[in-house]
């Protein structure tokens, strides 16, 4: 079969002009953030209450089989500044001025607590190509499977917050985050997480999130001087303290709206960015790149499309060749 000039770019117009008005490809709809799961499990973490004693770094290590880290000569103790491949969890301390006055912006000091915030639309989970990061649909553990993963450090690249860690040091690196102790679960029963078995004053809480909200909007709340009871450990386990309100909280909770919501809150008397939190808007990232991937993917299917139309066109204008003689 032979087909002539004239009736090819008639082909080619007819199909051009039906893919233009039928195979456009739709524009991609924008992924909304995911939501919290039903038993979603976090932390509660209370700046005011922390007094920097670092027992939560060293549970977190023990818990975890993390070996030392030096940042001093002697090597005498475990003096990690940051997160990394042998820390999981860390407590920085922000100064101003004389840092005298505990809990206040000038001429004060606070603490922090740095780990994963377990976000509710996670961008390391994103990220993954091989889905060694993994959020549990239940619980919202964002767990790491090492050995589902490749190295690629995608997930240290997209994490906002800076926590996922890569092993340079070892033969057999793997990424290095908090998983909330996920380790201790055996069967139906769970062994909260290390750092808020050991916390002293009730800084680092834990437990189902939601529970954890109410409680930190209640903190929120108390002024200075109030007398106020804080719970230990486990939210809801009874072991509780009393003591007096010293410093005011801001009126925020971390974690409340930060990139559609994080399992893991934080509430302070100096504002978070001067703590080293980032301020992050409410959309996740996660839904905002897998939006555009998805637009991305349709785009680049469609030339396909149009030359597969230009070719099925051109055949049904194509003639015999004893019609193309004269």
């Amino acid at each position: 079969m032979k087909t002539t000039r004239r009736q090819f770019l008639q082909g080619a117009m007819a199909g051009g002009a039906a893919l233009t008005l039928g195979a456009t490809p739709p524009e991609a709809q924008a992924r909304p953030n995911l939501t919290m799961p039903p038993k979603a499990l976090g932390l509660l973490y209370d700046s005011t209450l922390c007094i920097g004693c670092k027992a939560c770094v060293a549970a977190c290590k023990e818990s975890n089989g993390l070996p030392p880290e030096f940042s001093t000569e002697d090597h005498l103790w475990d003096t990690a500044k940051d997160l990394s491949g042998k820390t999981k969890n860390v407590i920085k301390m922000y100064k101003d001025g004389n840092g005298t006055q505990k809990d206040r912006e000038t001429d004060g000091y606070a603490f922090i607590k740095h780990s994963c915030l377990h976000c509710v639309d996670p961008s390391c989970v994103s990220a993954c190509p091989v889905s060694a990061m993994q959020k549990d649909p239940v619980t919202g553990i964002v767990s790491y499977d090492e050995k589902s993963c490749i190295g690629c450090r995608y997930c240290v690249v997209a994490c906002p917050f800076g926590v996922p860690r890569f092993q340079y040091d070892t033969p057999f690196p793997k990424i290095v985050k908090c998983e909330l102790c996920n380790h201790l679960k055996t069967g139906d029963k769970y062994q909260y997480s290390a750092c808020a078995q050991v916390c002293p004053t009730g800084a680092t809480l834990y437990g189902p999130t939601d529970l954890l909200m109410q409680e930190a909007k209640r903190r929120v709340a108390l002024k200075p001087g109030a007398i106020s009871k804080f719970e230990r450990g486990q939210i809801g386990s009874g072991n509780t303290h009393e003591t007096v309100v010293k410093a005011q909280y801001l009126p925020r909770i971390y974690g409340d709206h930060e990139l559609g919501g994080t399992q893991v809150l934080k509430i302070s008397a100096v504002p978070m960015e001067k703590l080293g939190m980032p301020e992050l808007p409410e959309r996740s990232f996660a839904s905002i790149s897998e939006t555009l991937q998805h637009s991305l993917y349709g785009w680049l299917a469609f030339p396909a499309v149009v030359l597969g139309g230009l070719v099925i066109a051109a055949k049904r204008t194509s003639r015999p060749d004893d019609e193309d003689k004269v």
